[in-house]
């Protein structure tokens, strides 16, 4: 049954790759970028709608969640895939570090604001997490800014292990309400990837030898859109970091704190000015 599905990042990389083949397999489509001429030759070239958001102005995503909601009634999936790797410490005119913002606190925004719809929808939820939860990611729920301490692999890989709690988190506080949520990595994927960071995975993805090993965005969309078009339940399980079309073995020990993702959820929504509702513990199954 062919679904509306919005995409964030979908200008370019896997999020336009994932729109071009969820069109393709008769779905409805709804791209989200940054640039305004990419975002809107994307949706041209497959003839779905579009918006323009700046992940770094929190009043963008504020001003996407409304056209959002007032255009698409129903919404069966959100892809929050937009993100990226960063260089040295920057803030952002709502006064967050660039990476967490852009990462964890746009998305968590998004989400929450379209809470009515996706819930009504009975949607999913997909994040664009990475395998940097794993190597690099250690939450100081205190310093989520990393001033103590910031390093462009570290605040990336905090922010994807933010991305995996925050799928956790939703599946506990409204998975009895009919909503669904997964994680995945993409693998490594032959992008624009790290262009904009002094991280040393930008020597990986901008040096022809090194992009001979990354994948290309059309397979590196593969489990966005198996997951975009699969059942929670049936193909794919609720609340799950998936690397390949399986639960990753292998997890940041963080990512599977109940009590971190409670407190990082409470702790964004205060970030983001939205009502810190305790969530209840029969949701946590305790």
């Amino acid at each position: 049954m062919p679904k509306t599905i919005v995409i964030t990042g979908a200008s370019d990389g896997i999020g336009a790759a994932a729109a071009r083949r969820l069109h393709a397999d008769g779905h409805a489509v709804v791209v989200v970028g940054r640039s305004p001429e990419k975002t809107r030759s994307v949706a041209a070239e497959i003839g779905s709608s579009f918006h323009v958001a700046d992940f770094t102005r929190l009043d963008d995503v504020r001003r996407l969640a409304d056209t959002l909601t007032a255009t698409h009634p129903h919404i069966d999936v959100l892809v929050n895939n937009a993100g990226g790797v960063f260089g040295q410490p920057e803030r952002t005119v709502d006064g967050f570090e660039r990476t967490l913002q852009v990462n964890h606190l746009a998305p968590f925004l998004l989400t929450n604001l379209l809470l009515d719809t996706l819930i009504r929808s009975k949607a999913s939820v997909i994040q664009t997490s990475s395998v940097g939860a794993r190597l690099f990611g250690h939450i100081d729920i205190d310093d989520l800014n990393n001033d103590r301490k910031l390093a462009p692999n570290k605040a990336y890989g905090d922010t994807k292990l933010m991305n995996i709690l925050f799928t956790r988190e939703l599946h506990a506080r409204f998975s009895g309400r009919g909503l669904s949520s997964a994680a995945f990595h993409p693998g490594a994927v032959a992008t624009s990837f790290a262009s904009e960071t002094t991280s040393a995975m930008r020597f990986v993805y901008g040096n022809p030898l090194g992009r001979l090993f990354l994948t290309s965005p059309t397979k590196g969309a593969d489990l966005m859109v198996w997951l975009a078009e699969g059942r929670a339940g049936a193909e794919w399980t609720s609340g799950a970091y998936y690397e390949g079309r399986k639960p990753a073995r292998r997890l940041n020990p963080q990512a599977d704190d109940e009590q971190l993702a409670r407190s990082l959820w409470e702790r964004s929504a205060t970030m983001v000015d939205l009502p810190t509702v305790e969530a209840s513990t029969e949701a946590h199954g305790s």
